[in-house]
């Protein structure tokens, strides 16, 4: 009897639990964000600002990293569905940026990439949940 409740449960909620966001490929879909953005704790300005801390990050307020005043003066923070939107197509989003890129137009990847994007604060540590470093109560 719980296996006949389980299993149409399973399979209405499987596609939805398929496309969760995954960190470690977002580590991979990142590869081509290397070229000019750095994140972690030894992440510099390069061609693009560090990436630290980019969700929930207001746009263009990086120390040190020289913005173009359509980034700078954009008004936009970046969430989720703000960094989406801009990732797909970042010349549409913010007119007269100075990103060189043509866009990421996969939800999937976009929402790993956001995934692996989090795990950074501002300073370039990882949050130890993120890592699987989950603690039980009393272990």
């Amino acid at each position: 009897m719980r296996f006949a409740l389980i299993l149409p449960l399973a399979l209405a909620f499987g596609p939805s639990l398929a496309q969760a966001q995954d960190a470690a490929n977002g580590e991979k879909v990142f590869a081509q964000c290397r070229a000019c953005h750095q994140i972690g704790p030894t992440a510099k300005n390069g061609v693009g600002p560090v990436l630290n801390g980019v969700i929930g990050r207001k746009a263009g307020t990086v120390e040190g990293y020289n913005y173009s005043p359509a980034n700078k003066n954009s008004g936009l923070t970046w969430d989720e569905a703000t960094f989406t939107d801009y990732i797909k197509d970042p010349k549409a989003k913010v007119p007269g940026t100075k990103m060189v890129y043509a866009g990421l137009k996969d939800e999937k990847r976009i929402a790993d990439l956001i995934a692996y994007l989090k795990q950074f604060d501002a300073a370039g540590q990882k949050a130890a949940a993120a890592e699987g470093a989950i603690t039980v109560a009393g272990h």
